[in-house]
């Protein structure tokens, strides 16, 4: 599982559509769907149901959901902490301000965690 792969999957799974989530985290859709087909490749099942007319959790996206949050927040509260405990010299230039202050990549450039 990577980072991104979860990012992308809280996203489709809050909006329940490929497309409202690829605008919200920046993407192509097929960006996105193959984030979410590879983490489903990864995790062994599939986290969404595609065969009705409206997308919905299966069973197993309903379990890694909370798990994916988690992790994500996790993620967000490192960032946010190491950011504002660097000195403003030593910060890289553009982003930064806008993750620490948001929570959320100002881009599609995440953390790259495996």
């Amino acid at each position: 599982m990577q980072f991104q792969q979860l990012r992308a999957f809280r996203e489709v799974a809050a909006e329940l559509s490929f497309t409202q989530a690829a605008k919200n985290l920046h993407y192509a859709q097929s960006t996105v769907t193959a984030q979410i087909k590879n983490l489903e490749e990864a995790v062994g099942t599939e986290l969404f149901d595609r065969s009705r007319r409206r997308l919905s959790l299966t069973e197993a996206g309903v379990r890694l959901l909370p798990h994916a949050e988690r992790i994500i927040e996790i993620a967000e509260t490192a960032r946010r902490e190491i950011i504002l405990s660097t000195p403003a010299a030593r910060r890289p230039r553009g982003g930064p301000r806008a993750r620490a202050a948001t929570g959320r990549p100002a881009g599609p450039v995440g953390t790259g965690l495996p």
